[in-house]
């Protein structure tokens, strides 16, 4: 069996409230031997560092993600920067910047993601990024933040951004979209890309891979993304497997985390 590492994933969700134990059995089953698992507000610290403490296949990530603007307040950056210091974690994450969806305040995002890249600097810590209708901006801020490292989850911008990217340094995040046969753009930057800078993820419970459109996703249907990486490159899945495991474990730092 190969090994795997999904590098986003929420397994703190409600979505898997009733059988938690059971969607990280089948992962495990299925080769996902490495869980990321970034946070979306200050509340869902707390049991995220639960699910990573309970086993050593499941690495935190803390941060205040962009869509959830409404439950964050600014002394959470205060609590994160302790969070931070007290705490192990992998990354600062999920932070970013969300222009998709409406009545989210843009200067306010800014705000927020500015300070927690500051502290991403202090703790030399690697940042998980969403970029959703704003990955220009976030390039540009990315650029003035030197040293900074991490990935950029979800990607689904151009040739050129991506190009930008992997030249700053940072990973993009390749999930269930990329089985689908629309994405022709994501299918030709994946087929082409440098494979140190490729990393595998689920984001379950959303963005399922077409085999299960519409369903909740959950870690182990990474399997489906990693074929559909491999036959766009025509490279054997066991490369990918493990060189995006690799990626993981070195943007992450995971053989010092928590051990």
């Amino acid at each position: 069996m190969l090994e795997l590492a999904d590098s986003h994933v929420h397994l703190d969700a409600d979505a898997f409230a009733d059988d938690r134990d059971a969607v990280v059995a089948r992962a495990l089953d299925a080769g996902v031997a490495t869980m990321v698992l970034p946070a979306v507000d200050a509340a869902s610290w707390p049991g995220i560092r639960t699910l990573a403490a309970a086993s050593h296949h499941i690495y935190p990530a803390y941060g205040l993600h962009p869509m959830y603007l409404a439950n964050h307040r600014p002394a959470h950056l205060d609590a994160l920067a302790d969070w931070l210091a007290h705490d192990e974690t992998v990354a600062v994450g999920e932070i970013g910047l969300d222009f998709h969806v409406e009545g989210l305040d843009p200067q306010l995002q800014r705000d927020y993601f500015s300070r927690q890249l500051k502290l991403a600097q202090q703790f030399d810590l690697p940042v998980i990024v969403h970029a959703r209708a704003a990955l220009e901006e976030i390039i540009q801020t990315l650029r003035r933040c030197a040293g900074l490292r991490g990935v950029v989850h979800s990607f689904s911008g151009s040739e050129q951004q991506a190009q930008q990217l992997w030249q700053m340094g940072f990973h993009l995040g390749i999930g269930g979209p990329i089985t689908y046969d629309r994405a022709q753009r994501l299918r030709r930057i994946v087929a082409s890309m440098p494979l140190e800078f490729l990393l595998l993820e689920s984001d379950a419970p959303d963005q399922p891979d077409a085999a299960h459109r519409g369903q909740r996703n959950e870690p182990a249907r990474i399997v489906e993304v990693l074929r559909s990486v491999a036959a766009l490159r025509t490279e054997a899945e066991s490369v990918i497997a493990a060189a995006t495991c690799d990626n993981t474990r070195r943007l992450f730092d995971l053989d010092r985390a928590k051990r």
